[in-house]
Parts: C-alpha cells; sequence; structure tokens
C-alpha cells in the first residue's frame, strides 16, 4: 500500500514544522513529544482531509475516561462547537445495545439463544431455500440466519420521530415471508441458516422486536429501564424527543460544500437508531470492558459478556469476525472488540483492545463515502491510541494499513 505509507509520511511531516534551531530533531523524535498541541493538530488536519465537519471523541483506561474532547463545528448554520456533550447518530453501535437486551432475556431465562425464533414471533420466519433448518436468536445476533445483505432500498429514512404505523408488525411478515406485500426474494441467500455470514440489519430489527414481545415494553422503554438508566446514560434514547435537540449534531453532507441533512430516524432503529456522546457511550462499554460491570451496576454477568465477544461463527467474507452484537478484527496480532457505525452523515467507532484495556469512541457528523476518507476514520482511530498509549508503534505503517483494512466494509455496510 505505498499510496498509504505517502500519505502517513506527508500527514507527520505537515503536522510538524520544522525551524532552522530544530533541525537536528527528525520525524521519529518528533512523534514521541506527544501533546495535546501536536494532537490536535493532527486531529484537525485529518479531518480537514476528508470534510469532517465535527468530531467527538474519548479515551478510556483503567476502567475510566481519561480523555475527552470535540474538535470543529457540529452545527455549521449556527457555529456550534463540538464538545465531549454533543450528542450523534451512532448507527450501528445500537446493535451492541439490541444484543445486550437479547442477552439480558437471556439470563432470567426468558429465552435460550440456540430457540427456533418462531417460538418467539407472530409469524414463521424461514428460508424459504431452506424450510426445514431453524433460525435461532444466536443465528441473528451473529448475522448468520442466512438473510441476505439489506438492498439498498432498504435504508429509507425519515425527518424526526415520525411513527410509522404498521411498525414492526405486520411490517416484518410482509417484508420477510413470501405472502408478503413488501416481500422480495432476494432477501434471503442461497446457504443455509448457519453457514455463510451476511451482515444483514433486518436481522436485529427482528432482535428488538422479539424484546417487545417478550417484555410487554417497547424497545426503547425496555433500553431505558434496564441499560441506560442504570448506567446513568442521561443523553442516550432511539427517539429524537426524549434528547436536547439544540445539542445533536447536524449531518452532512460534502459536495464541494457542507450540505446539512434533517435529523432523521431509520426504520430498524434496533440495528443503528441510537443517539448518544462519548460519554454516555464510555460507560456502556466501560461495563463491557470489565465483564458486565460500570461503576457497581451490573447489567451483565461475565459469562455473557465473554460469549458476546466470542466469534461465534469464523468467516473470510469480511475483514472482521463477529460475535453477539460485536465486531472482532485481529490487528497486529491483538484482540479489538467494538463496533462500528455508518449511515447518512455519520461515522462512528467504539472499540477497545483486550490485551491492555484501552477503549476508544469517536463520532463524526459525515459518512465515509470514499477510500479516502476511510484513511481518515482509520487515522483517527490509530491517533487516539498513540494517545493513550504514547507509543510510536501505534503508528506504525502495519498498524495503519491494517486498521484500515479493519474498516473497509464502512464503504459497504452500515
Amino acid at each position: 500500500m505505498k499510496w498509504f505509507a505517502i500519505f502517513v509520511a506527508f500527514l507527520l511531516l505537515i503536522a510538524f514544522p520544522f525551524k532552522s534551531r530544530d533541525s537536528t530533531m527528525d520525524i521519529k523524535t518528533a512523534m514521541e513529544a506527544v501533546n495535546e498541541e501536536i494532537f490536535d493538530m493532527l486531529i484537525t488536519r485529518v479531518m480537514k482531509m476528508a470534510h469532517m465537519s465535527a468530531l467527538s471523541a474519548a479515551i478510556i483506561k483503567d476502567g475510566k475516561v481519561v480523555w475527552a474532547k470535540g474538535y470543529g463545528l457540529y452545527d455549521r448554520e449556527r457555529n456550534k462547537e463540538a464538545t465531549e456533550n454533543t450528542i450523534y447518530l451512532v448507527a450501528s453501535i445500537s446493535k451492541t445495545f439490541t444484543s445486550t437486551a437479547i442477552m439480558q432475556l437471556y439470563e432470567k431465562g426468558l429465552l435460550d439463544l440456540d430457540d427456533d425464533v418462531n417460538k418467539y414471533l407472530p409469524f414463521s420466519l424461514r428460508n424459504p431455500k431452506h424450510p426445514d433448518k431453524p433460525i435461532t436468536i444466536r443465528m441473528l445476533l451473529a448475522h448468520q440466519s442466512s438473510l441476505a445483505e439489506d438492498p439498498p432500498a432498504f435504508y429509507c429514512h425519515f425527518p424526526g420521530d415520525l411513527k410509522i404505523e404498521g411498525y414492526p408488525e405486520p411490517w416484518l411478515e410482509e417484508y420477510l415471508t413470501p405472502k408478503g406485500i413488501h416481500y422480495k426474494p432476494q432477501i434471503w441467500a442461497d446457504y443455509e441458516p448457519g453457514e455463510e455470514m451476511n451482515y444483514a440489519n433486518i436481522g436485529y430489527s427482528i432482535l428488538g422486536y422479539i424484546v417487545e414481545r417478550i417484555t410487554n415494553m417497547s424497545f426503547e422503554e425496555y433500553c431505558q429501564k434496564y441499560i441506560f438508566q442504570p448506567l446513568g446514560m442521561k443523553n442516550t434514547s432511539f427517539e429524537l424527543m426524549k434528547l436536547n435537540i439544540s445539542n445533536i449534531a447536524v449531518p452532512y453532507i460534502y459536495t464541494g460544500e457542507y450540505e446539512p441533512l434533517l435529523h432523521y430516524q431509520i426504520l430498524d432503529y434496533p440495528a443503528g437508531g441510537l443517539r448518544t456522546n462519548v460519554i454516555d457511550l464510555s460507560k456502556f462499554l466501560i461495563a463491557h470492558m470489565y465483564g458486565g460491570e460500570y461503576n457497581s451496576i451490573r447489567i451483565l454477568s461475565p459469562e455473557s459478556v465473554e460469549e458476546m465477544h466470542r466469534v461465534q461463527y469464523p468467516s473470510h467474507k469480511y475483514f472482521f469476525q463477529y460475535g453477539l452484537g460485536f465486531q472482532i478484527w485481529n490487528i497486529g496480532g491483538e484482540k479489538y472488540i467494538g463496533h462500528t457505525g455508518g449511515l447518512y452523515g455519520v461515522a462512528t467507532k467504539m472499540v477497545y483492545r483486550e490485551g491492555d484495556k484501552i477503549g476508544i469512541i469517536f463520532f463524526t457528523n459525515k459518512g465515509v463515502e470514499k477510500m479516502n476518507e476511510v484513511i481518515a476514520f482509520s487515522m483517527i482511530e490509530r491517533l487516539l491510541f498513540w494517545k493513550a498509549t504514547h507509543d510510536k508503534k501505534e503508528l506504525s505503517k502495519e498498524l495503519m494499513e491494517a486498521t484500515v483494512d479493519a474498516n473497509k466494509h464502512l464503504l459497504f455496510l452500515q
């Protein structure tokens, strides 16, 4: 990846403006001189290259947030500067909450991971090409149900909190079953459930619906009562109306100039409709980093967390493996666990390194749509780990190339 090495060298050179009296200082020495000014310069230059309007980020070490900050403008029309408290739509990071809700129900004995999902649905969910093969909850959690990757038309969005009558039922049945008015055969893969991974958002819509049917609560109500409120996540919701809209990052697209989008919701909100800030989300990540507990509040057992963070069905289809609601990467021989998110006008990541339990979270209010933007997104990830450890190895060519590979899916998957 020669082009990538050139990019990194260029970034470092422009970040460290040498003067004649510092002629003996080389790039290696400069990299070791980590300080806030240099770090901020690097972040803002990467943002500029990728036309990111705003960025909010946090670093977790030793079970607590040790640094958090915002950059740029989260609302350009009103000249509002981003902070660590700015709220963003986090897209597929939402899946980690849906899976956590399912695992809580599992711990209470209200479902089993290897149950046929039809035990909990008012309609029969089967791949018509394999009608005798049950689809389990575990398969849905691990994207192994034989539901195919979602067609582009699936990513419909609508302004604000507009309620769609008939969702999730009967819409899910009409979309997933052969006699349904929204059904298309392409939503099912040719292979059997459990045979191969296909990243299908609709599977998480089904899981959210199962939570609602078992608990007799809306998905939002359940998450508020059993996840958000216990962890003290006061600026987190699947519903726009429950948040301070003046503190929510405006999503942007860039076409030579920044074009704002309306605040929107997606139909399959359990798969990608959560809004939060990096401070709130850090509490959830810390709980997952430390066996299901944050600040003496337990949301999951250590055994459940271990199972969620374990590769369920090894796959070579993507640049990541999948647990139960969590992506798993091998980067430089180290295990990284978390999730990315990408939608119209947003790109996000929550991840921790298992070996040293360093976690990072970062959100931006512009989507990743081109390869140079994947590189910039990945540079921010590596810079955050660099800031956390002060180890120049975090910016090695090998780790940066591996991180770019790990994030390539943002161009194709949400």
